[in-house]
C-alpha cells in the first residue's frame, strides 16, 4: 500500500467535504429557501427538493456509462478533474445570486451538484487500487474521517460571512475545495493507457450499454447489495439535504445556529467514521451496516416526536455517528465485491443507485411536507420505511469477511 497515494486520496475527501457541508446541508439550502425564494408555505422546500432530485437524476443516468468509458478509455483522473472544475465554477458563480433569482439559483445548484457527485464516482473507484482488501475499511474510514474534519473547518471558515456577506461564502467554498484537491491530481496514479481512446470508449459505451448492465446483473452479491443500498442511502441523503431547512423551520434555529449545529454533526460523523473503520475490516462491513441502520431507524422515528432544540442536538449527534459509518462501510462493502479492472463502472452503478434513490427521497419529503401544510415531521416517518427496507434487503448479501474465512 502506497502511503502517498492514500494520503492524497484522503486529502481529496478533506477538500470536497466543504461542498456538502455548506452547499447541500447547512448554508445554501437555507439561503435559497428563505432568501432567494422567501416562501414559508412549503414552496421553497419543493423548489429545493426539485433541484436536488434533478441533479441526482442526471448523475444516476450518466454515471454507469461514464464509469465504463473511463475504464475502457483510461480516463478516470481526467474525468475526475473535469467534473471537479465544473462544480467549482458553478459554486463561484453563486456569488451573483440575490432575492428573487429562483431559476438562476436552481440551475447553478444543479450544475454544481452534477459536477460534485460525478467526480466522486471516479474518486471512489481509486479505493480498490490504492488499498488491499484487508485495509479497505480502514482507508475508506480515513477518507470519510478527514472529510468530516474538512466539513467542520469549512463551516468554521464561513460562519463570519454567512449572515452579512454571504456572497463571499460561495467563493470561499470554491477556493478551499480547489487548494486541497490539487495534491490528488498530482499524486494519484496516472490514467493507464488502454486499447481504446476516449472517443472509441464513448462509442463502445453507447452501443454496449446493455452489456454493461448485464455485467452487474450477473454478479448476484453486488446486485443485491446495490438494491439494499438504493433504499437505505435514500433515507440518509434525504436527511442530509433537508436537515438545514428542518433546523430553521421546525426547530427555530437561525442561520448561525444551523451552522454551529452542523459543526457538531461533522465532528460526531468524524468520530463515527474513524471508530468503525477498523471494525469494518475486522468484523466485516455487513455487521457494521446492520447496527448503523438500526441507529438510523431510531433517529428518523425520534425526529417525529422531538420538540426541543436540546433534544434535536442530541439526535443530530447520533445521526452524525451513523452518517460517517454508513458511508464508509458501504464504500468498503462495494469495493470488496468489484472484479479487477471494472472499478469505475461499478462505482458508476453505486452512484446510479445512490442518486436515483435520492430522486425519490427529497421529492417524497417535499410533497409530504407540502400536503401537511408545511409540517415537516410526518416526512421523517416516510423515511423510516426506506431504512427498514434497506436493512431487510441487506440480509441477502453475504458478508465478504465471513466468506473469506
Amino acid at each position: 500500500m502506497n502511503n502517498k497515494h492514500v494520503g492524497a486520496w484522503a486529502l481529496f475527501d478533506f477538500a470536497n467535504s466543504v461542498y456538502p457541508a455548506v452547499m447541500t446541508t447547512a448554508v445554501f439550502p437555507v439561503f435559497y429557501v428563505n432568501v432567494v425564494i422567501g416562501d414559508d408555505g412549503g414552496l421553497g422546500e419543493l423548489w429545493w427538493s426539485r433541484a436536488v432530485s434533478l441533479s441526482a437524476l442526471v448523475v444516476a443516468v450518466s454515471s454507469p456509462l461514464l464509469g465504463a468509458v473511463a475504464d475502457r478509455g483510461g480516463a478516470r483522473k481526467r474525468f475526475m478533474f473535469g467534473y471537479t472544475a465544473v462544480s467549482l465554477i458553478a459554486v463561484a458563480m453563486m456569488s451573483t445570486l440575490d432575492q428573487g433569482m429562483v431559476v438562476q439559483g436552481f440551475l447553478l445548484f444543479v450544475v454544481a451538484n452534477i459536477g460534485f457527485e460525478s467526480a466522486l464516482v471516479f474518486y471512489n473507484a481509486y479505493l480498490p487500487d490504492i488499498a488491499p482488501p484487508e485495509k479497505q475499511g480502514w482507508v475508506s474510514g480515513l477518507g470519510f474521517g478527514v472529510g468530516y474534519l474538512g466539513s467542520a473547518l469549512g463551516l468554521l471558515m464561513v460562519i463570519p460571512f454567512a449572515t452579512d456577506r454571504i456572497e463571499l461564502v460561495w467563493l470561499m467554498v470554491s477556493g478551499f475545495f480547489l487548494v486541497f484537491a490539487l495534491p490528488a491530481f498530482v499524486v494519484l496514479p496516472k490514467d493507464a493507457p488502454t486499447e481504446m481512446t476516449i472517443g472509441q470508449a464513448a462509442r463502445w459505451g453507447l452501443t454496449s450499454f446493455r452489456e454493461i448492465v448485464g455485467e452487474v446483473w450477473a454478479l448476484t452479491d453486488l446486485r443485491n447489495f446495490l438494491l439494499a443500498f438504493f433504499f437505505y442511502i435514500d433515507g440518509v441523503l434525504t436527511i442530509i439535504v433537508m436537515a438545514g431547512v428542518v433546523a430553521t423551520e421546525t426547530f427555530g434555529f437561525d442561520q448561525q445556529g444551523t451552522i454551529i449545529l452542523f459543526l457538531v454533526v461533522q465532528f460526531s460523523a468524524l468520530i463515527g467514521a474513524f471508530s468503525l473503520a477498523r471494525p469494518t475490516d475486522r468484523l466485516g462491513p455487513k455487521k457494521v451496516l446492520n447496527g448503523v441502520l438500526v441507529l438510523w431507524i431510531s433517529v428518523s422515528i425520534a425526529a417525529y416526536f422531538i420538540q426541543s432544540q436540546v433534544l434535536f442536538y442530541a439526535m443530530a449527534v447520533l445521526a452524525g455517528l451513523g452518517l460517517g459509518s454508513v458511508q464508509s462501510a458501504s464504500r468498503a462493502f462495494l469495493s470488496s465485491l468489484i472484479p479487477d479492472g471494472k472499478e469505475a463502472r461499478m462505482f458508476g452503478f453505486y452512484a446510479l443507485c445512490g442518486k436515483s434513490s435520492s430522486v425519490l427521497g427529497p421529492m417524497l419529503f417535499g410533497y409530504v411536507t407540502l400536503f401537511a401544510g408545511g409540517n415537516q415531521r410526518p416526512a421523517f416517518l416516510a423515511l423510516t420505511g426506506l431504512f427498514l427496507l434497506g436493512l431487510v434487503l441487506l440480509q441477502r448479501v453475504p458478508d465478504p469477511r465471513a466468506v473469506s474465512r
